[in-house]
């Protein structure tokens, strides 16, 4: 019924040509030519680092490390959307007063602090603070993974012409989810060869490396709008039209995108050429 009642603009004119592994390869270039784009692939492993947790050791830690019944696997899992649901909810107004990358980096540093809490619970013997213990953890895990992930799209748009959103939400859908094929086997076989306190401390370690990674790849320093030169476009050209003079070419500034006039980012030297 919502998808019925849902308006949705008439489809934007495309200006790129090409088959399908045209566009593909360019939402390849697109994803790693973009400081923040690429930042979004890290942040995805580390998602799929804890989201593996969840899915793949939530059985044998209910029901063989808690001895609990079948029926306390689904609450288990629940808890997780429950918080990744409330998270998705509240993030509107969260993002109004704070930007994309704050909210995603630290949500994605949470993840292994709490696979670490996880690691702690799995290697301690049941208590009775142990099933609320579990249920929190969870649901944390939920929460920070969709304080990673709703935005995602947000940057997305942000990065990439009207044109080219199709080519670059379809290149990062292909390496997300070789995150997820490299996580899940990663977990049933760490649980079962290292034992599930092991297992769940490594992936909180690669979950912070991916967090790290993204730190370091997605400049603090990110502003919309950037200055940079064009060496290539000859005097009058139609995207010329604000640019003036410079050493090398022509020099403007725009919200800037990787697209057919613009090959590579400018870096962080004002007026670089791209």
């Amino acid at each position: 019924m919502l998808i019925v009642a849902t308006v949705l603009p008439g489809p934007a004119p495309v200006e790129r040509t090409g088959g399908f592994r045209t566009r593909a390869a360019f939402g390849t270039r697109l994803l790693r030519a973009t400081p923040r784009l690429r930042a979004l692939l890290a942040v995805d492993l580390a998602v799929a680092a804890a989201g593996a947790v969840v899915l793949v050791d939530t059985v044998s830690r209910v029901r063989g490390h808690l001895d609990r019944p079948a029926g306390a696997v689904p609450p288990a899992l629940g808890v997780n959307g429950a918080g990744s649901m409330v998270t998705a909810l509240l993030l509107p107004r969260l993002l109004r007063s704070s930007i994309d990358r704050v909210v995603m980096l630290r949500s994605a540093f949470a993840l292994p602090v709490a696979l670490v809490a996880g690691a702690a619970l799995a290697a301690t013997g049941p208590r009775a603070w142990s099933w609320p213990a579990l249920l929190a953890v969870r649901a944390a895990i939920g929460a920070a993974s969709s304080a990673v992930q709703t935005p995602g799209g947000r940057v997305i748009r942000r990065s990439t012409a009207d044109a080219d959103l199709p080519a670059a939400f379809a290149a990062r859908f292909s390496p997300s989810h070789g995150c997820w094929l490299l996580t899940y086997p990663l977990a049933g076989w760490l649980a079962a060869g290292a034992g599930l306190p092991l297992a769940v401390l490594l992936l909180g370690a690669v979950a912070l490396s991916a967090a790290a990674a993204a730190a370091v790849i997605w400049p603090a320093r990110d502003p919309y709008r950037l200055e940079h030169v064009h060496p290539d476009l000859p005097p009058g050209h139609p995207h010329l039209v604000d640019a003036r003079p410079a050493t090398g070419g022509w020099r403007h500034g725009h919200p800037y995108v990787i697209d057919r006039h613009h090959h590579r980012w400018p870096g962080k030297t004002p007026g670089r050429s791209c």
